[in-house]
């Protein structure tokens, strides 16, 4: 039994069944983002059995990314949990086979109230399609299960479905990084978009010199600053930057190293910095891309901190 080929066969099926998703794409795609959009209320997702999981993450996914959402249980709903729904909402039920009872009990009620009907579902002909005002076709050519009994490519189709319309609704309303930060608040990536720069930066006993200090003062200085650098100042301008790497490049530079130089023969003219106003994932942006581990934070032309690089990486 070859382990590795078992697994790049579930591999290529349920790829396959993501992929054959595209021939599905139709007006009905359209009128489901439509009815997605301009609902006065939240789009609800409900799903039986391995459906339901697919659903609960569906739901969990519109709803941090500016798509108010929940999902309900439809046996739950028979109890009850219907009253959770309203007029003004869209329901998107999920049913490969399109005959799953406790869905189906559910869509009467639905109907009464007029809430619009989207169905997910691999069968077109089913009884659940027939009910609905929206068909999103999740058909599969065969599931990856070598039993071709549990749910592996349908699931998989129905997700990236749900995938493909919350990423749709995200760029139709224009959804910002900032936007994804404040639905998540608690994760690492939200407080890092949450967090400005001035959040993070040093601004006190900055080690800055003159065009003209000399090297024994820059070394002490800069070690003092415990930041591996020194900003160069002139009229309280930023002129220059000096890192720990400048310094040794510039002792290298001669057989006979040099101790005589000042600030201004080493310094790196035209720094990068940042606005103290700026998300500290800006910065990170910056740092990352220019291969630096800090960078200077200005105010209307002013030298007012420094942050680094791994102080971001520790939000």
């Amino acid at each position: 039994m070859d382990i590795f080929e078992i697994a790049k066969g579930i591999f290529e099926k349920e790829a396959r069944a993501v992929l054959d998703l595209v021939k599905h794409l139709d007006e009905n795609f359209n009128q489901a983002i439509d009815l997605m959009l301009n609902t006065k209320g939240r789009c609800i997702v409900s799903g039986m059995g391995k459906s339901g999981h697919i659903g609960a993450k569906i739901a969990a996914t519109l709803a941090s990314t500016g798509t108010p959402s929940f999902f309900i249980h439809p046996g739950e709903a028979l109890h009850g949990d219907l009253g959770m729904l309203t007029p003004d909402d869209v329901l998107i039920a999920i049913s490969n086979s399109g005959e799953t009872e406790e869905i189906l009990k559910i869509i009467p009620v639905v109907k009464k109230r007029k809430i619009p009907l989207i169905v997910m579902c691999g069968r077109q002909n089913s009884t659940l399609v027939k009910q609905g005002d929206v068909f999103l076709n999740i058909a599969i050519k065969e599931e990856a299960c070598p039993l071709q009994l549990a749910p592996m490519s349908s699931t998989t189709a129905t997700l990236a479905m749900g995938d493909a319309l919350a990423a749709v609704l995200m760029k139709v309303r224009n959804f910002k990084p900032d936007d994804f930060a404040l639905f998540h608040p608690g994760g690492s990536l939200g407080r890092k978009l949450l967090t400005k720069v001035k959040d993070l930066m040093v601004s006190t006993n900055l080690p800055i010199v003159h065009p003209d200090t000399e090297f024994n003062d820059l070394v002490d200085i800069m070690t003092s600053g415990k930041l591996g650098l020194c900003v160069v100042l002139e009229n309280e301008k930023l002129v220059g930057i000096i890192t720990d790497g400048d310094l040794r490049r510039a002792l290298k530079a001669n057989d006979k190293p040099r101790f005589d130089f000042k600030a201004k023969e080493i310094m790196s003219t035209n720094p990068k910095i940042v606005d103290i106003d700026a998300m500290a994932s800006e910065a990170e942006e910056i740092m990352l891309k220019h291969k630096i581990k800090e960078i200077i934070v200005g105010k209307k032309e002013r030298v007012v901190g420094i942050i680094q690089l791994y102080a971001i990486g520790n939000v």
